[in-house]
């Protein structure tokens, strides 16, 4: 059974579980200092997995329904690095939990832990169990403020469309395991393989198209985004950063699982179908958010738009889009985090979460003002930046395909325009930030040494990777490489 490669899984389980039981003893003005013994924690597991310390061990257990693969490997260590950053920013934002926060410490833990099984999943059973862990407990982290109707009101929103989004899919599952009499992934792909004629069956097709239905709910792309906005509005920002980074990640690996390694034939049927939805997706998120005001529902709208960029490399159907992929969530990482943990900082004491509310930031904290900046600036795809670097390989990946078919030079040209809208509501908010005519507040930010400490992670980060692409991308054409085994 080989339950020993499920270490790292069930470590973290176990320091979520301790953070609980640490409530009891420690003190209500020292609870924040619980979020960086998680944090010394997860670290120590992230070092681990580098040096050979066998939680990262390739291999399978439970007849081959988790796999620890390079792209496995790869997305766990992604994962560990995003909760430790989210919890960084959770332990900034505590002030503003009026209650309970060593259980906030250990959802964010216990949500860890299923996207590190979605990162191992290769069973449509595992991916479903996987999934339920991650949406379950983000329920609760969306609506954890329950003093504010914003929070309860997205904690319910989010909830049934969750619900929605699992019910369609644990159908899609049902329907391909009627038809085929098998869960596993590459058993499946291997199915069909033999019997070719299958992947014309409209009862098949219509559980893949179910099932993708459910992950493209995790990942906010068109159309199945109308949560993304009011969700990322209404939840406490460490919560939002975690649904930005996190959740769309685990929705991506399990996408390429799925698509790549258990119906490929599939995938290449529905060509036609991933470029318009990701079109359309680019096109959605990003004329959305040209009207926005409130700082988190225009990263909402944001986010859309990244999706639809991302699913240009699925689009692709080749091994440098997976690829792409997986280095833009890289770069996507330090910058979307970076951009969150200014909101948390600079809007600790306010309840308003307005752009106009960074009016003067450059004179009240310079350091907050440049991270901000620097964060739109990528995110906007601007060199020399991870954000240029991600939108590069992806674009690429597209054009590369275009002989193929004809759909792809629309696509990319669909893409270009959708970073050419977002400039106007990326630099709307630097434009806040120095040059606005709206009475600012001149009180200056102090920040904490860990702040400053996350701040230049991320900046090292979002700079590191668009300067010297090469490790991460080295990393990511290996992942990539695991799903056509």
């Amino acid at each position: 059974m080989n339950a020993s490669l499920m270490t790292l899984e069930l470590c973290v389980i176990a320091l979520g579980t301790m953070l609980l039981l640490a409530d009891f003893w420690v003190p209500a003005e020292r609870k924040k200092f619980l979020a960086y013994a998680a944090i010394a924690a997860l670290g120590g597991l992230l070092a681990i997995s580098f040096n050979g310390g066998g939680i990262c061990n390739p291999g399978s257990a439970f007849n081959g329904s988790f796999v620890n693969d390079a792209l496995a490997i790869f997305f766990k260590r992604f994962f560990l690095l995003a909760a430790i950053l989210v919890l960084f920013i959770a332990a900034e934002f505590s002030t503003r939990l009026a209650e309970a926060v060593s259980e906030y410490y250990s959802l964010i833990l216990f949500a860890l832990a299923g996207m590190l099984f979605a990162a191992s999943s290769n069973d449509f059973a595992m991916l479903f169990v996987s999934i339920e862990l991650i949406t379950i407990t983000f329920y609760v982290l969306v609506s954890f403020q329950r003093g504010k109707i914003n929070s309860l009101e997205a904690g319910v929103k989010y909830l049934i469309l969750g619900a929605l989004s699992s019910a369609f899919m644990i159908f899609g599952i049902a329907l391909i395991w009627g038809t085929t009499g098998e869960l596993r992934f590459d058993k499946l792909a291997e199915f069909l393989a033999r019997t070719p004629q299958l992947a014309s069956s409209q009862i098949f097709l219509l559980g893949v198209l179910l099932v993708l239905v459910g992950l493209g709910f995790k990942i906010a792309a068109f159309p199945f985004q109308i949560w993304a906005p009011d969700v990322y509005q209404g939840a406490p920002t460490p919560t939002t950063a975690f649904l930005a980074i996190g959740s769309k990640a685990a929705g991506f690996v399990l996408l390429l699982r799925v698509l790549f390694t258990a119906v490929p034939a599939v995938a290449h049927q529905w060509t036609n179908l991933l470029i318009v939805i990701s079109g359309i997706t680019i096109l959605y998120g990003n004329l959305c958010a040209l009207p926005q005001r409130n700082l988190k529902r225009l990263l909402g709208y944001s986010s859309i738009s990244h999706a639809g960029y991302l699913l240009l490399g699925v689009a692709a159907l080749s091994a440098n889009g997976q690829a792409a992929v997986l280095y833009y969530l890289a770069g996507y990482l330090f910058t979307v985090l970076a951009a969150f943990a200014v909101i948390a900082i600079v809007l600790k004491n306010v309840e308003n979460e307005d752009i106009s509310s960074l009016a003067g930031l450059n004179q009240r904290s310079p350091l907050l003002a440049a991270t901000m900046t620097i964060a739109m600036v990528s995110l906007a795809g601007i060199p020399p930046l991870a954000g240029f670097f991600g939108k590069f390989l992806l674009l690429k990946a597209v054009i590369e395909q275009d002989a193929t078919h004809p759909g792809y030079y629309c696509l990319a040209f669909t893409a270009l325009a959708g970073v050419i809208i977002s400039l106007y509501y990326y630099f709307g908010v630097i434009r806040v930030i120095y040059w606005s005519r709206e009475p600012a507040d001149v009180v200056a930010i102090e920040l904490s040494s860990p702040a400053k400490g996350f701040i230049w992670v991320c900046l090292a980060g979002i700079f590191w990777l668009g300067l010297f692409p090469n490790t991460v991308l080295n990393f990511a054409n290996e992942a990539a490489a695991a799903l056509g085994k």
